[in-house]
């Protein structure tokens, strides 16, 4: 039996630190809504930093734990079980779960409400990961389209019904959009041709217009979003373009607005610790899906990108121990981890920028909610625990 390594010790450290950071801005962010519903004004910091301990001590623990005796039995008890609880949820009686822009996304437990959809994340990707080892990773890369997608077909099926449960029941678009882009990707890596890429690719946008076609409170996203960029989008098209593109009367994309001006204010140095003014009641949700715009707003564009550099530096140390690892199971894993965590990122950043509509994607780590600094923490701790058996 060989003798496994540390955990990477910098990596816990890095995403220690994300996570204080979220603490903080808790408090700071949130004092609009701790006014408004007449909260304890250290009520979203005392729970954010009770959740905060506890991952930081969950990822401390399971990184010393061997690899093979836990990361495959917790993360494919994640994904059955929160596939259950998502499969359940809308038979389930009001007292178990909260509702939210009408879909139902919480199981409520005692003192807290937990998403499973953060949780089944983790879950699915280690999923694909001992699966894709198991029946496609071994299958020669040239074959033909017919022959990789029957291959690949109880994948799809797999996804779709995520689809249903999450983009259907849900209403949660950017979840799917999020698992649907890591799916592909690690398709790619594990061995399968860029032509179906591209085929799932293809699909994938049908796929995400059907499904915006038929949300009305989708188009109005996507109204909002073409509002505030259509002059500058039909200003490098032909002018022919405008009398089809153009839209007038289009709906005042004010979050994004809001959004857009707590960043300007914020200037080089920022307003200073606690003293933003867009999460005074213009910037709603500032500590949950806003908090990169009132981060920025208070401690500027050094701050925020000192904060950005951080969190890619996470991403690099998961990548450097996906790359590392010999176990192709484990490759698959972290390498989807990073890819969750990125692309979580980059939704959100995109979307309070105005680049792309509007999507309630919490970011990795400094979000306010327990749910997904858990999910991710668990994750995390998966990584560390992986990270014992990388080569030196």
């Amino acid at each position: 039996m060989t003798k496994q390594n540390q955990p990477d010790y910098i990596l816990f450290l890095l995403v220690s630190a994300l996570i204080t950071v979220s603490v903080l801005f808790s408090y700071s962010l949130s004092v609009y809504t701790v006014v408004y519903h007449e909260y304890n004004q250290f009520h979203f910091f005392i729970r954010q930093a009770a959740v905060g301990i506890f991952s930081i001590i969950l990822m401390w623990i399971l990184a010393h734990c061997d690899p093979n005796k836990i990361v495959g039995i917790l993360s494919m008890s994640m994904f059955i079980i929160f596939f259950v609880v998502m499969a359940i949820m809308p038979f389930l009686p009001g007292f178990l779960v909260t509702e939210s822009g009408g879909a139902n996304r919480w199981i409520r437990l005692p003192g807290f409400s937990l998403s499973p959809i953060e949780f089944f994340k983790v879950g699915f990707i280690y999923f694909l990961a001992w699966s894709f080892h198991r029946r496609v990773m071994d299958k020669p890369k040239k074959m033909k389209l017919g022959e990789e997608f029957l291959l690949l077909l109880p994948y799809f099926a797999t996804f779709l019904l995520v689809v249903f449960l999450v983009a259907f029941l849900q209403k949660d678009l950017g979840q799917v959009v999020l698992l649907g882009v890591v799916l592909m990707l690690l398709l790619v890596f594990a061995n399968r041709s860029y032509k179906l890429f591209l085929s799932l690719g293809l699909a994938a946008v049908g796929t995400l217009v059907l499904l915006i076609i038929i949300a009305p409170h989708r188009i109005k996203r996507i109204y909002s979003w073409w509002a505030m960029n259509q002059e500058r989008i039909l200003a490098i098209l032909p002018d022919s373009a405008s009398t089809y593109l153009k839209i007038k009367e289009l709906p005042e994309p004010y979050q994004v607005g809001h959004s857009l001006n707590a960043i300007n204010n914020g200037g080089i140095f920022g307003r200073g610790l606690g003293e933003g003014n867009l999460k005074m009641g213009f910037l709603s949700e500032v500590h949950t899906d806003f908090v990169l715009a009132g981060i920025t707003e208070e401690i500027g564009f050094i701050g925020i990108t000192l904060i950005t550099f951080i969190l890619f530096c996470v991403i690099w140390r998961i990548l450097k121990v996906s790359r590392r690892v010999d176990n192709p199971i484990y490759h698959l894993f972290t390498l989807g981890i990073a890819l969750m965590i990125i692309i979580a990122f980059l939704i959100n950043s995109y979307g309070i920028t105005g680049i792309i509509p509007i999507k309630g994607i919490a970011v990795p780590f400094l979000s306010y909610g327990g749910s997904a600094m858990l999910a991710s923490s668990i994750s995390i701790g998966l990584v560390l625990s992986i990270s014992r058996e990388v080569r030196k």
